[in-house]
């Protein structure tokens, strides 16, 4: 399987609501390395997991609509933990979606799986993968 990645960064505040959050169900602030990994079993015709400047760019616009927001203050977010496994999925089939639209370009197409990483410390993160 080959991949590709491209990283990206985005800040946040939120809080969550359970007793199993200690101090984190006050409002923090979170600032995230975001890793999205593209995977397929063989390359496209130009020799390509994914074009990295669409990937990159793609990658930018998603993080855009919650970088320097409060999260509890999203309505697509109410109700909602957005844990680092949370926004790890919801950033992912973000991706997926985009890249059904064709947003990454014709050799995206076949594409197998999309794996995103949030960093939220160099000792701490969470991933979601899935399929295309």
């Amino acid at each position: 399987m080959y991949s590709l990645n491209v990283r990206d960064h985005f800040m946040i505040a939120h809080s969550f609501e359970g007793e199993i959050f200690g101090p984190a169900q006050r409002l923090h602030g979170a600032t995230y390395v975001v890793d999205a990994t593209f995977r397929r079993a063989e390359l496209d015709s130009d020799g390509l997991v994914v074009d990295i400047g669409l990937a990159s760019e793609l990658l930018g616009s998603i993080l855009e609509d919650m970088n320097y927001r409060n999260l509890d203050d999203e309505p697509v977010f109410e109700g909602q933990n957005t844990t680092t496994e949370f926004l790890a999925r919801e950033i992912q089939e973000r991706i997926v979606g985009a890249a059904r639209e064709g947003k990454l370009g014709e050799g995206a197409r076949g594409l197998a799986a999309v794996c995103v990483t949030l960093h939220e410390s160099h000792v701490a993160w969470g991933s979601y993968e899935g399929p295309v």
